[in-house]
């Protein structure tokens, strides 16, 4: 039986986004601030599933506060069949399940998140995709993920890495010279 502290792992198990499983990717859209608790209930019971979180700071009390919160408040991605579905509907945490019409974007859009995730690069929560241009990143450690430029500086781009079924993405400063346009 899995057990966890107070912040669970993102990924569970941690190969899931390496496997070439033969199960589909579904989101879960929790009820307010049940991400955690989700996927503590669906793990349990031996679903697999990606909560990516960010380290915030708050100032409470006059002392500096670490947490781990969700990247993308209220929703969680998760892998498995008709059962999977079942046991996380089960667990009264959910809103809704949001069927993913396209799998291999979903699987590639959550590689290219958990890459920058576990790099160096600082980035902000982005609420919405831009609508720009598509670009690839050529060098550095974010080289091959693809997203949209939102801002253009002489030295550097702001561009968004995007999860398109929720429309919401990370968006990160990239040196524009490590930018060619997408075809």
């Amino acid at each position: 039986m899995m057990k966890f502290s107070d912040n669970p792992p993102m990924l569970h198990p941690a190969e899931l986004l390496n496997s070439a499983s033969p199960f589909d990717w579904w989101v879960a859209q929790t009820k307010s601030r049940s991400e955690k608790a989700f996927v503590q209930d669906i793990a349990r019971r031996g679903v697999g599933y990606f909560l990516p979180m960010i380290e915030r700071v708050r100032i409470s009390g006059g002392r500096k506060r670490k947490s781990m919160v969700p990247l993308f408040p209220g929703y969680v991605f998760f892998r498995g069949n008709a059962e999977c579905r079942l046991i996380a509907l089960q667990t009264d945490r959910l809103c809704q399940i949001i069927a993913v019409k396209d799998q291999a974007e979903l699987h590639e859009e959550l590689l290219a998140l958990h890459r920058l995730l576990n790099s160096d690069k600082a980035f902000d929560w982005h609420r919405f995709a831009a609508v720009g241009a598509r670009c690839h990143i050529t060098r550095g450690p974010l080289q091959g993920l693809s997203g949209i430029v939102i801002q253009r500086e002489k030295a550097s781009s702001r561009v968004v890495l995007h999860v398109s079924i929720l429309g919401q993405g990370a968006a990160v400063d990239i040196d524009a010279d490590f930018l060619e346009p997408a075809l």
